[in-house]
């Protein structure tokens, strides 16, 4: 009842109603060239998103329009396209079967059976969904937001968190290449675009904890990404008030019918910039904004024959982020005890991010069970971030008397002050690795192994300060000398910054990993059981340090009527701290640190199932994890500031549900639940109160307890013009935890109000693959044309990231929420040829 009143709700927000219309159906059988059914292929009418998938006997069955001259699609990963035109009568059924063909793409390399895919710890990510997805900063990024487990509460950033964890636990990898984030970054508006293309990506793969051994060494989450590799010319482009991409692809080579051509050479290149000007003129603090972001990546592959592959990938990304703050004005406070903080800004900040990422890959198959990996890259990262900014500002009382005609003005001034912040922070970060990795298909077995060197060099400059003056004195404010016995002594206090951090290093290190793991997969009849055990070691001479993690997941689809599979999967997840996590929040380095150490357990079901006659999926996971060896944090915006010095222990726990499927005919939509509660217990932590008592603080949440999380992704087109689409994303996040800046952990248990934002997007298709032009036409060689209205925040939500603490003379500290985007427009052009 409330699926279908939230469907009504739809389609009253589209301006349209839904009229029934007369069907027809075709079904039939999809093989490839050895006549072997081809599983999840995909079924769709051209021009709409969607369509029906087939069974693991390659048959399928898709409701069309009738009376209607319609375009099938018959696609799947590594195969040519088949198209079928149709129109049929009212109530008739057709059978189409297709044969698909290979393409030159590589089928071993990215081809998963879907048995196999679900029964391991990742879950499949349809890239195309990111054509209309409504987003503010990269579509991929948004979407893992939406997955069960995820959470984010800032829509300018592509960070986010997983199962209690931090953005540092997240492991991201491109073309087995592990990918870095910047370290300086502090807040959304400075981030710019993430490393992933979306218009490159041919494979997302995505799992929120127990994932493999061959996965390195983070404790929380695994994204992996592999770009495509073209087997014909094609391309996009996309302009929008938020930037614009280009990407062209294609072959130096023509295909021989039934075989690959030697020498076969393919390129990819994507070009996207970004400018978050439109949505940060939005924001309270209001000036001059100077954001501007540019990336460049391309994949370059050749056949040096049959058996061997050579690979580049290679990126470029420049992030510049300039502001000349005038003032701001932000009420805060209760409806009874109402208070503005109105700041007027003199100075600037100038920051700039530029990244380069270079990979090599030989690719060597000695035969088609085989295939041995020899991986070279180098990662080079940039970064600087420079400000001298002063903040004159005045805290007052408002007036909350509906009958005052003062109602809404500052009617008395409660705290006068200035803030002067200074920053010159520089940072040079080398990475390099070398790495072999095979996979060996043997029986029933998939074995595959890897080894791994890396070597490290990071170079870190910071000054960074912030001084404070409250109505004439400094804060922390020294003892003055009245009163003293001999009045002209000479007596020195030592001038104090309210923030002060300084950094003068160079750190060189090496790390050495090893992964051995095997997957014996057994099938009876109906039934299956997969079973995936691995090793992993890691050992990192900076802190000499050595940790082995065996890992390992088990899973069963029973012989029952209902198709539904168990999974268990548990391990050990070491994460041997990186730079950032050494660096103390008062800019010193612990010299000594160890790996922070998370057990995963994981017991999770998968159900297929039709509801009104169409596919549905069920997802469940219960988990538990037994944290230790922790370094406490604390999160300003993006920024993570560690106690490096401190050790915690811990727990996460919670259960995660998604259902997708067809909630509209033809076309996939999913909402996602989490509940989740995430704890730690700082060692050596206790304290003496006022009254002379020592006290335990204990168990306190950490930054990321998001006790409740809800997520919604809704798509709905016009049943008789399904050229005109509607998408639409709801988040809901519960509120975070957190506290005084610099404070010790235990002080950091406030809570800010919870995060809910609403996201909708109306598209038309100008330009399908139901089109057609003369051949003189220059429209003709597109593929698709789409126009799309988004609205961003639709519900016009103040979301609070972060807090601005201001300080009177009598040390009272006010937090002062900082706002996210308010409700803005964007109109995007997207074309594929």
């Amino acid at each position: 009842m409330l699926l279908k009143s939230f469907v009504l709700l739809i389609t009253l927000l589209i301006g349209t109603a839904t009229f029934a219309q007369e069907k027809a159906v075709i079904f039939g059988r999809i093989t490839n060239q050895k006549g072997n059914p081809v599983e999840l292929a995909n079924i769709a009418i051209s021009g709409v998103p969607g369509g029906t998938i087939t069974d693991k006997k390659g048959r399928y069955e898709l409701k069309v329009p009738a009376n209607r001259a319609l375009f099938i699609s018959f696609t799947y990963m590594g195969y040519s396209k088949e198209v079928e035109k149709v129109n049929l009568k009212p109530g008739e059924r057709k059978e189409v079967n297709k044969t698909l063909e290979i393409s030159s793409m590589d089928l071993t390399e990215v081809e998963v059976e879907g048995e196999q895919l679900r029964a391991g710890s990742m879950s499949r990510i349809d890239p195309k969904i990111a054509i209309n997805f409504p987003n503010s900063s990269d579509a991929i990024p948004a979407i893992l937001k939406t997955l069960p487990g995820v959470s984010s509460n800032n829509e300018l950033s592509s960070q986010y968190s997983v199962r209690g964890g931090n953005f540092d636990e997240n492991l991201i990898y491109v073309n087995d290449i592990e990918i870095y984030r910047p370290f300086l970054i502090r807040s959304g508006q400075q981030e710019g675009l993430s490393f992933v293309n979306s218009d490159l990506t041919s494979s997302l793969l995505f799992s929120a904890g127990g994932f493999d051994a061959k996965y390195g060494d983070k404790m929380s989450s695994v994204l992996d990404i592999q770009y495509k590799k073209p087997y014909e010319f094609g391309g996009s482009a996309s302009i929008s008030l938020l930037g614009a991409s280009f990407h062209v692809e294609g072959m130096a080579a023509k295909k021989t019918e039934g075989k690959a051509d030697k020498n076969k050479f393919t390129y990819l290149l994507g070009v996207r910039y970004k400018t978050s000007k439109y949505l940060l003129n939005a924001l309270e603090t209001k000036g001059d904004y100077q954001p501007s972001f540019l990336d460049i990546q391309s994949l370059l592959t050749y056949d040096i024959s049959k058996k061997l592959e050579l690979s580049l990938l290679m990126t470029v990304s420049q992030n510049q982020f300039r502001l000349i703050p005038e003032s701001r004005e932000t009420d805060f406070g209760t409806v009874q005890n109402a208070k503005r903080l109105t700041i007027y800004f003199d100075g600037q900040e100038a920051d700039k991010y530029l990244t380069y990422l270079g990979g090599l890959t030989f690719t060597y198959k000695p035969n088609r069970h085989t295939r041995l990996k020899l991986i070279g890259s180098g990662y080079n990262s940039k970064e600087s971030e420079t400000y001298d900014l002063m903040g004159q500002y005045w805290i007052g009382q408002v007036s909350t008397d509906f009958g005052s005609e003062n109602f809404g003005d500052v009617v008395e001034n409660q705290g006068v002050g200035t803030q002067l912040e200074h920053a010159r922070n520089r940072m040079d970060i080398n990475v390099y690795n070398i790495e072999h990795k095979a996979t060996m298909e043997k029986g029933e077995n998939l074995i595959q192994w890897g080894l791994k060197f890396q070597h490290e060099n990071v170079t870190d400059e910071m000054r960074e300060w912030t001084m404070i003056d409250s109505a004439g004195y400094t804060q922390p404010r020294p003892p003055d000398s009245i009163g003293y016995v001999y009045p002209g002594a000479q007596v020195n206090y030592a001038f104090e910054m309210m923030d002060y951090i300084k950094t003068n290093a160079n750190i060189t290190s090496n790390r050495y990993t090893a992964f051995a793991q095997n997957t014996w997969t057994h099938k009876s009849d109906s039934s299956m059981l997969l079973v995936t055990a691995g090793i992993r070691a890691n050992y990192w001479d900076f802190s000499q340090q050595i940790v082995v993690s065996p890992r390992i997941t088990v899973s069963y689809k029973p012989n029952w009527k209902r198709d539904i599979m168990f999974r268990f999967s548990t391990g050990y997840y070491f994460q041997p701290p990186f730079y950032r996590e050494i660096k103390d929040i008062d800019g010193t380095l612990n010299y000594n640190p160890k790996a922070q150490e998370s057990i995963h357990f994981v017991l999770g079901s998968d159900l297929n199932f039709k509801a009104w006659g169409r596919p549905f999926k069920f997802i469940t996971e219960v988990y538990y994890k037994s944290l230790n060896r922790l370094i406490p944090y604390m999160v300003d915006n993006v920024r993570i500031r560690y106690y490096a010095f401190d050790q915690s222990h811990g727990y996460t726990t919670g259960i995660d549900f998604k259902i997708n499927g067809e909630f509209v005919p033809g076309i996939e939509s999913w909402a996602s639940l989490s509940v989740m509660s995430t704890a730690e217990n700082v060692d050596n932590d206790n304290y003496i109160n006022s009254e002379g008592v020592e006290v335990k603080p204990g168990f306190i949440p950490r930054p990321t307890d998001q006790t409740v999380n809800f997520s919604l992704f809704f798509q709905d087109y016009l049943p008789r013009n399904p050229t005109y689409k509607m998408s639409l994303t709801l988040i809901f996040g519960s509120s975070l935890p957190f506290g005084p800046p610099d404070s010790p952990r235990y002080k950091q248990t406030l809570r800010m109000p919870p995060y809910r934002r609403v996201d909708i997007g109306f598209s038309k298709e100008l330009i399908g693959e139901y089109s057609r032009f003369s051949p003189k036409n220059p429209l003709r060689g597109f593929k698709s044309v789409w126009l799309t209205l988004e609205i961003l925040n639709l519900l016009q939500i103040n979301n609070t990231v972060s807090y601005t603490w201001v300080t009177d003379v009598y040390g009272e500290m006010y937090a002062v929420p900082n706002y996210l985007t308010t409700r803005q427009l964007n109109i995007k052009l997207v074309a594929r040829f």
